[in-house]
C-alpha cells in the first residue's frame, strides 16, 4: 500500500509537469539566471541580483637600497579578494550595491585588530536618468583614481599621492546629477558623511562635506571610460574629462580623515583635488593634483607621542598606449611634498614606474607587471639612504 502511494504521488507530479499551463506558471515563478557580465538572477521586473567576484594575486620585491639590489622585502599574497552584489528591488528606481572583502589587507588587519569585511553598503533611489541619491557606505566623490575600481587600474596599486591624500570611503548621504549641454556633459556630485571612514564607531561630533564637479567638453566616453584606466575602447574621437573636488573634514579623528590611525585630538582640515583624463586611439593621459591644509595638523598625547595629518601637495601623472594585440605599456610619475609644518615628520617622496599589462578579458582577467624607483627628499642618487627599487607581478581574475 505504501509503495502504491509513493507511485501515485510520483505519477501525479509527472502529470502536472506535463500540463502546459501549470508548467508555464512554475517557470514564471522562478528567478531567471543569466551569465553575462557576472551572474544575474532576476524575478520579472521586481528583483535583480548581479553577482561578481575578483581576486588579485601578487608577488613583489623591494631592494635594500638604490645601489644595492639585494631583496629587502617580499610581497607575496592575495592582495584583494572581493564579492560584489548589485541590482534592484521592487522597481528599477530602488537599487543597491554591496561589496564584501576577504583578504588581510582589505580587512584592515595589517594596521588594525578588528576585521572590516564591509566595503560598500549602499541603497540608491533614481529619480530619473540624470539625478539619484544614495545612502550608506561608499567611496566619496574624491580623486578620479580612487573612485575607479581597483579592478580597472593599469598598475596593480594606486599612486603614493592617492594613498597620502585620498578621501576614501565614508558613511553618509550621496547625491549625483548629470546635465548634458549639447555634446558636452557636466556632472555634479556631493556627499554629507561622518568623516571617520568605513565601519567607524559613532563617537565623533564632526562631519565631512564633499563636493565635486566634472566637465566632459568633448562628450561622454565609451562604456564610461573616464572611470577606467587605459584606453581599452580605442576611442575613435578625442575624449576629455576635467574634475575638481573639495572636501572639508570637521573635527577629524584619524590621521587621514577617513583613513589611518586615530589622532590624539580632533582637528579640522580641507582637501582640494583636481584631475583630468584624456583618451584617443589607444593613448591615455591622466593627472591628479592634491592640496591638503590644516591649521593644527599635529596632535600629541600626555606622553609626548605625536600623530599628525599629512598636509602639503601631491602630483600624479600617467601616460599609456594600448595596442590592438591587447598589450599595454604605461608610465607613472608621482611626488608627495609635505607642508613645512610637518616636513620634519615626513619626507618628500618621489616615485617613477614603468608597467606592462596583458589583457585576456579586458580588466576582468589580466596579467600585470611593473618596475619602479622611489627616492626621498628630492635626492634620486642611487646611494642616497632610503631610496629603493621595486618589482611586482600580479594576476587579476574575476567575472
Amino acid at each position: 500500500m505504501y509503495q502504491f502511494q509513493r507511485m501515485a504521488v510520483l505519477g501525479a507530479a509527472l502529470l502536472c509537469l506535463s500540463l502546459p499551463g501549470i508548467a508555464q506558471t512554475e517557470s514564471d515563478e522562478r528567478a531567471l539566471i543569466e551569465i553575462q557580465d557576472g551572474i544575474s538572477i532576476s524575478k520579472d521586473s521586481l528583483f535583480l541580483l548581479n553577482l561578481r567576484f575578483r581576486m588579485q594575486n601578487r608577488m613583489g620585491f623591494t631592494s635594500v637600497a638604490g645601489d644595492d639590489l639585494s631583496v629587502k622585502s617580499v610581497d607575496a599574497r592575495v592582495r584583494r579578494l572581493r564579492l560584489r552584489l548589485d541590482g534592484f528591488v521592487l522597481n528599477e528606481r530602488i537599487r543597491y550595491y554591496i561589496q564584501l572583502n576577504f583578504s588581510r589587507a582589505d580587512l584592515d588587519l595589517e594596521t588594525e585588530t578588528i576585521a572590516q569585511p564591509i566595503r560598500d553598503a549602499m541603497v540608491y533611489y533614481h529619480f530619473n536618468k540624470r539625478f539619484y541619491l544614495g545612502f550608506g557606505q561608499s567611496k566619496l566623490p574624491g580623486n578620479r583614481q580612487r573612485v575607479i575600481s581597483s579592478g580597472n587600474l593599469q598598475f596593480p596599486d594606486r599612486s603614493i599621492a592617492n594613498s597620502t591624500f585620498t578621501l576614501d570611503r565614508d558613511f553618509g548621504l550621496f547625491a549625483y546629477w548629470t546635465q548634458p549641454i549639447g555634446a558636452q556633459e557636466v556632472q555634479v556630485k556631493a556627499a554629507l558623511s561622518s568623516g571617520d571612514g568605513r565601519n567607524a564607531l559613532p563617537i565623533n561630533e564632526g562631519m565631512a562635506y564633499t563636493g565635486r564637479l566634472e566637465w566632459l567638453p568633448l562628450g561622454a566616453f565609451t562604456n564610461k571610460g573616464d572611470y577606467s584606466e587605459g584606453d581599452l575602447e580605442m576611442e575613435p574621437k578625442p575624449r576629455l574629462s576635467i574634475g575638481a573636488t573639495y572636501s572639508y573634514n570637521d573635527r577629524a579623528t584619524r590621521v587621514g580623515g577617513q583613513l589611518g590611525l586615530p589622532l590624539y585630538a580632533t582637528t579640522d582640515f580641507g582637501t582640494f583635488i583636481a584631475d583630468m583624463v584624456f583618451k584617443y586611439r589607444g593613448w591615455a593621459i591622466s593627472g591628479e593634483y592634491f592640496d591638503r591644509r590644516s591649521e593644527a595638523p599635529i596632535t600629541t598625547d600626555e606622553d609626548g607621542n605625536v600623530r599628525f595629518v599629512t598636509t602639503g601637495t601631491g602630483i600624479n601623472g600617467q601616460v599609456s598606449k594600448y595596442f590592438s594585440s591587447a598589450y599595454e605599456v604605461a608610465a607613472r610619475f608621482t611626488t608627495v611634498e609635505p607642508a613645512s609644518d610637518v616636513s620634519a615628520l615626513r619626507n618628500r617622496t618621489d616615485e617613477a614606474l614603468l608597467g606592462c599589462t596583458r589583457y585576456l578579458n579586458g580588466h576582468r582577467i589580466k596579467l600585470q607587471a611593473y618596475t619602479g624607483y622611489r627616492w626621498i627628499n628630492a635626492e634620486p642618487a642611487f646611494e642616497t639612504r632610503g631610496n629603493n627599487w621595486t618589482l611586482l607581478f600580479q594576476v587579476e581574475f574575476g567575472i
